[in-house]
């Protein structure tokens, strides 16, 4: 099956990482440290940009956050990682990078939120002032509007406006369209203020699924800069990630978003990492990127009152993972591998067949045996302890990287 074809948007260049103009959709995230700790910002940062977050994003809220800009930035460089910094500004950004240009200079992308960087008429004054400094820096900047934050004004106008001229929209109605206004709207003053198109992103993003998804087919009608979507706040755990990836499979599906968040509420002391791999995940099922070999796994049944296979599947998805960073740096074209790890008769070879290398364990009541299909033929059948297969497997698994994946030359030798 083909893939969607993509909404033609300008291509807007955020440090060495293209969004739009027919790119690849790229995964973002956003730190949740203090900004003003330096040292956890970096970690954090440098964290998500290994697990594959080719944008991050950081708080700029204080003077004590703008003036650490330029020293993570510096410790992101120093450990060989170059992913662009995006500074998150609401309220006071107009001062911050005014008062520290080293911050301004050190980030490769603003984000304004015209909901909150000012009312009334030093609204559109503030909002000239992170223009003209993302000119003078030639960054782009991301319009990001948000349902929670939104110009209070313009929805008390078009409020007016519809009992006024009795257009019988609903308050839903009324907050999308204003969304949309203010995304466009502001565009335009962005424009007047000396950007470029190709300098400016546009996000308009809301906490409820069926609500993004009208509102974006909405927004790619209007508009031909790059999209930023997802959801203002998922959630939790299972929830975020199903409430993020039901709209946003859809719309992606549509040809519409350039890059994309997944905003997952982390429990205490949560693995960030999460929203990265999530935000992978929703690319791969759809076919639309690759970042790791996919793995196949039986859900288990009645005939499978063994816990072998699911112990194996656990182990080798946490094996790949592990194995990535290295893989992907010598191997071209491993992330496209496929592993499929079964437990019983009725699936289990045909799934394995199917795979790069699949294993189809025994079910309740069949022969101890384990077939192991490479590339579609009878390999080999393995036997032993579940501790025994799994070093066995990991092994197969290790030796077809080695053998059918070409190793990338060095940098220096291309």
């Amino acid at each position: 099956m083909s893939q969607p074809k993509r909404h033609h948007t300008v291509g807007v260049k955020v440090g060495h990482v293209l969004v739009g103009g027919g790119a690849p959709v790229v995964v973002q995230s956003m730190a949740n440290t203090d900004t003003a700790d330096a040292k956890s910002t970096f970690n954090q940062c440098h964290e998500l940009a290994l697990a594959g977050s080719e944008l991050v994003r950081i708080t700029v809220n204080l003077p004590e956050a703008a003036a650490a800009v330029p020293e993570i930035k510096k410790r992101l460089l120093d450990a060989g990682c170059n992913v662009p910094l995006i500074g998150d500004f609401h309220y006071n950004g107009h001062k911050l990078l005014t008062e520290y240009p080293a911050c301004a200079k050190a980030l490769s992308k603003y984000r304004i939120n015209p909901g909150n960087v000012g009312r009334g008429k030093k609204r559109d004054e503030q909002f000239s002032t992170i223009c003209k400094i993302a000119k003078d820096n030639n960054v782009p900047v991301r319009i990001g509007v948000n349902a929670g934050s939104l110009n209070q004004e313009l929805v008390m106008q078009k409020m007016q406006e519809n009992t006024d001229k009795n257009l019988g929209l609903d308050a839903d109605e009324i907050y999308n369209e204003c969304m949309i206004l203010s995304a466009l709207q502001s565009t335009e003053l962005a424009l007047e203020c000396g950007l470029r198109k190709d300098q400016i992103i546009i996000s308009c993003k809301i906490s409820k699924p069926t609500h993004l998804i009208h509102l974006y087919r909405e927004l790619a009608k209007k508009t031909d800069q790059p999209l930023h979507l997802g959801l203002t706040e998922a959630g939790m755990g299972m929830k975020g990630m199903i409430w993020s990836a039901a709209p946003m499979g859809i719309l992606l599906w549509e040809g519409i978003g350039d890059t994309i968040r997944v905003s997952l509420t982390p429990r205490p002391n949560g693995d960030r990492r999460e929203e990265v791999y999530a935000a992978q995940e929703i690319l791969q099922s759809l076919g639309l990127r690759s970042f790791a070999p996919s793995i196949t796994a039986c859900p288990g049944c009645g005939r499978t009152t063994s816990t072998t296979f699911q112990e194996l599947a656990e182990g080798i998805e946490g094996y790949v993972k592990k194995k990535m960073p290295e893989w992907k740096v010598k191997y071209e074209g491993v992330e496209e591998m496929k592993l499929a790890v079964m437990g019983c008769v009725v699936n289990g070879p045909g799934e394995s067949k199917a795979a790069n290398i699949g294993i189809s364990l025994p079910g309740t009541g069949e022969a101890p045996h384990c077939p192991v299909y490479i590339d579609g033929k009878n390999f080999t059948t393995l036997n032993g302890t579940p501790e025994e297969l799994a070093v066995a497997f990991r092994k197969l698994v290790d030796d077809y990287v080695e053998t059918k994946y070409s190793k990338k030359q060095p940098a220096a030798a291309k």
